[in-house]
């Protein structure tokens, strides 16, 4: 009875390990479109994606590392404690800050390069999420800043999903209806539809994102 009762223990610990070796643990690291401003909990970015990946049948999980105003800065600062050990993928969604505050492309560069790095250096594949800069700034300032996301991307062989907001601007027939349908009262930030259209949008790509984990 000892030894059977062993054997099925041993059997046990052998199929936790198991599953456990199959799950995948992605961190979002981002901002206050990646934490959900203004929204219920469940509405937000990465509860959405969760609940997407889960309808796929996918075996993950999501950490919500958007901290509401954080600018490239902020995310180089905790990208070392974001990059836990059971952290296996992560998404970075930065830079909409660095262009409300007009920080200069260079910077916000060289933040998003480190933080890229230090995912390159622990072995964990990157999805970098674009952001488009405005007009305002002027066409230099946009053609720099734009070109950032590409650019890093290719250099450290990261997934690359272009500009965060563009789904909606694809789902509407114009900015005004994208604004109406898809974005809360402060002009910024989506509504629960609107990142339901950004998760179908970039759900695909975090589906590689899963394979290069795995």
């Amino acid at each position: 009875m000892i030894r059977k009762f062993l054997i099925t223990l041993c059997l046990c610990i052998s199929g936790a390990g198991v599953a456990q070796a199959g799950a995948i643990t992605i961190a979002a690291l981002g901002d206050s479109l990646t934490q959900g401003y203004g929204l219920p909990p469940e509405d937000g970015f990465v509860p959405q994606l969760q609940s997407w990946l889960d309808d796929q049948g996918r075996d993950v999980t999501l950490i919500n590392a958007g901290v509401s105003g954080d600018t490239t800065a902020g995310g180089l600062s905790r990208v070392a404690w974001t990059l836990t050990p059971e952290v296996d993928a992560l998404i970075v969604a930065l830079g909409g800050n660095d262009l409300l505050r007009g920080i200069a492309p260079e910077t916000a560069r060289a933040n998003l390069d480190g933080i890229l790095s230090a995912a390159e250096a622990q072995g964990v594949p990157v999805l970098l999420v674009g952001v488009a800069a405005p007009t305002n700034y002027g066409p230099d300032y946009k053609q720099a800043f734009d070109a950032i996301y590409p650019d890093l991307a290719q250099k450290h062989d990261a997934l690359l999903f272009p500009a965060f907001l563009d789904p909606l601007l694809a789902a509407a027939p114009d900015r005004a209806t994208a604004i109406r349908d898809f974005i809360q009262g402060d002009g910024i930030h989506p509504n629960a539809q609107g990142f339901a259209v950004i998760v179908a949008a970039i759900g695909p790509t975090v589906l590689d994102l899963i394979e290069r984990a795995e």
